[in-house]
């Protein structure tokens, strides 16, 4: 029988795995911590947002520069096959109000368990075997072989080779949940192309930070109902309504995330990107200003924001902190900065606090199937190959499908 070592439990590495098992191989999944999806049982926190509903051509669009490249694992699962693949384990979908798909119960724990026990308890062939605990930490020094690994237990070094290996380690992001980018190097050292990795759907930090006051009153309170735009260097322009969040030291949240990988690459050209802020996305310009301008007889400024536009609380602080004394008590120059208030970023959030992260094994060192070309009979799926996406269902569906054409790739491999 023909044996592959999955390495990774996360999302990608068990669909190689169901794969693999479901066709007949002895599968043995290896991962660093002391149980698998841990990053999956933490995004489901919320509720699990499994995939998107919207029609695959405007799906594969959110992938940017990838698209191509993941477009075609797509053919072989998307976001439909998600959902179907869902419900034969049990767990029945739903799309909410935004397009997005979840779990019935909005729980990632259930789906996880009727997985692991499926690998566990195959209707037929060979159960999945995990090794927890077991850290990869590169190839066997006494083989020039891709096939044969090295982990790090509780119990000292092992060693195990199989026919195949399927590699789905992750990005750089949530370090404490198992990826930590350490296979970078070991990758690199064998001829395999790798893209820095980088972090995306992240935070950013504001130029000069915020004042303590702001910080220490705002901090973790929402922008809602706002929009942002801007223009990068390169012409690429961005403009979108949502919601986001202030830190302590700059901005974060679903809109932010949603520009973020425009943020970050401008502020790697540039050293920082400016965007501007509408604080009232539904009311034009010329309302805005005749607003601010009405008369406002004996009442304060902050009165008369709060009572002709309804700015108060965080919209009316941020104002505050970033005009000047004369800008506020400009009607022209106030009402300007309420539909475009400017809002420097200067530095990307550390990666380990990103959602996911950019960069990784370039599509350009493996094959049609995932396998490296460097590296005959070794596959890479998930997080740790060269794409991104933002939130919404993108992420996990496309670690799904890379998973799930490695392990075919595996397949095809052991046939040959």
């Amino acid at each position: 029988m023909k044996k592959v070592i999955v390495v990774g439990g996360g999302p990608a590495g068990l669909m190689a795995a169901d794969v693999l098992s479901a066709a007949g191989v002895e599968v043995h999944v290896y991962d660093a911590m002391p149980s698998v999806g841990r990053k999956f049982l933490l995004a489901g926190k919320g509720g699990l947002n499994l995939t998107h509903s919207e029609p695959v051509d405007i799906f594969a669009s959110r992938f940017g520069a990838r698209r191509q490249q993941i477009e075609a694992l797509l053919q072989g699962f998307d976001n439909q096959q998600v959902r179907e693949w869902a419900k034969a384990l049990g767990i029945e979908t739903f799309v909410g109000t935004s397009g997005r798909v979840f779990p019935a119960d909005l729980k990632a724990a259930p789906l996880l368990r009727a997985w692991l026990f499926r690998l566990r308890h195959p209707a037929a062939g060979p159960s999945v075997q995990f090794h927890m605990r077991h850290r990869w930490t590169g190839w066997s020094a006494d083989s020039s072989e891709g096939t044969h690994l090295s982990f790090d237990t509780p119990q000292g070094p092992v060693q195990a080779q199989a026919d195949a290996v399927v590699l789905a380690l992750g990005g750089g992001s949530w370090a404490r949940l198992g990826s930590n980018g350490a296979w970078v190097p070991w990758l690199q050292a064998r001829g395999v192309a790798v893209a820095p990795l980088l972090p995306t759907n992240c935070g950013f930090d504001a130029k000069g930070g915020w004042s303590e006051h702001f910080a220490s009153r705002f901090a973790g309170q929402p922008f809602k109902t706002v929009a942002i735009h801007f223009t990068t260097s390169q012409g690429v322009s961005f403009q979108r309504k949502g919601e986001f969040v202030a830190t302590a030291t700059g901005l974060e949240g679903s809109l932010i995330y949603a520009a973020s990988s425009l943020l970050r690459d401008g502020i790697i050209r540039q050293g920082q990107v400016t965007l501007h802020l509408d604080l009232l996305p539904d009311m034009s310009a010329e309302k805005v200003l005749a607003e601010v301008r009405h008369p406002r007889g004996s009442r304060s400024l902050s009165s008369h924001l709060k009572s002709r536009l309804h700015i108060d609380g965080i919209k009316a602080a941020m104002l505050h902190e970033l005009l000047s004394k004369e800008q506020m008590n400009d009607p022209v120059a106030l009402a300007a900065a309420i539909k475009a208030l400017p809002i420097t970023l200067v530095a990307a959030r550390p990666m380990d606090e990103a959602i996911s992260t950019a960069g990784g094994v370039l599509f350009e060192a493996v094959d049609q199937h995932l396998m490296l070309e460097q590296l005959p009979g070794v596959f890479c799926a998930g997080e740790m190959l060269d794409w991104e996406a933002p939130t919404g269902g993108y992420l996990l569906t496309a670690c799904f499908a890379s998973g799930k054409q490695a392990g075919e790739g595996a397949l095809n491999y052991l046939s040959r």
